[in-house]
């Protein structure tokens, strides 16, 4: 469902001031609705997979070093949604690459805009069944180990610092839809 603005915010300026490989950042000048003017500055990224997948009673995981925020971290796979795929065809490649497993079945749990407050970026919850192990393709950046939770452990080992908000919220939306 898509809202109409309660107030007009026309866009003034739009200006990219970098761009990385990984994303561009810049800012608009809007006029707010009491007629001043202000700069929003955002992030802008590609779309993303994250996949909830499971052996049946337990929760695939990767752990892996981060260093934006220069901590280990466990988490769910996930991975950039390439040009011409869907949420369901990167969450399927990125769990095979990652983790070595191959899904007999992929389905979208949810997609939504995350941080909307500074990113323009997308993300799709995907659900992964029927694994078969199969051989990994990491990528050059990617030094990860695969483990697996028990499913009724898994909120909760999510839930421990450095928590991933991505890991949280798979998690939560494959709960509220009976998938775990």
């Amino acid at each position: 469902m898509t809202r109409e603005p309660a107030h007009e915010w026309p866009i003034v300026e739009s200006e990219r001031e970098y761009e990385t490989g990984w994303y561009t950042g810049g800012y608009d000048r809007v006029r707010q609705p009491d007629g001043s003017e202000k700069d929003y500055y955002w992030a802008e990224l590609p779309d993303a997979a994250v996949v909830v997948a499971t052996t049946g009673d337990e929760l695939v995981m990767v752990d892996q070093y981060r260093p934006t925020i220069r901590e280990q971290c466990l988490e769910l796979p996930a991975g950039i949604v390439e040009d011409d795929e869907s949420y369901t065809t990167a969450g399927a490649r990125e769990l095979r690459e990652e983790t070595g497993f191959e899904a007999a079945g992929v389905s979208l749990i949810e997609e939504f805009s995350c941080s909307t407050g500074v990113l323009r970026h997308r993300r799709g919850i995907v659900f992964a069944e029927g694994l078969e192990p199969v051989d990994r393709d990491l990528d050059d950046n990617e030094f990860l180990s695969v483990t697996t939770v028990p499913i009724d452990e898994a909120l909760q080992v999510a839930r421990r610092e450095p928590a991933n908000d991505a890991t949280i919220e798979g998690i939560l939306l494959a709960q509220a839809d009976g998938l775990l």
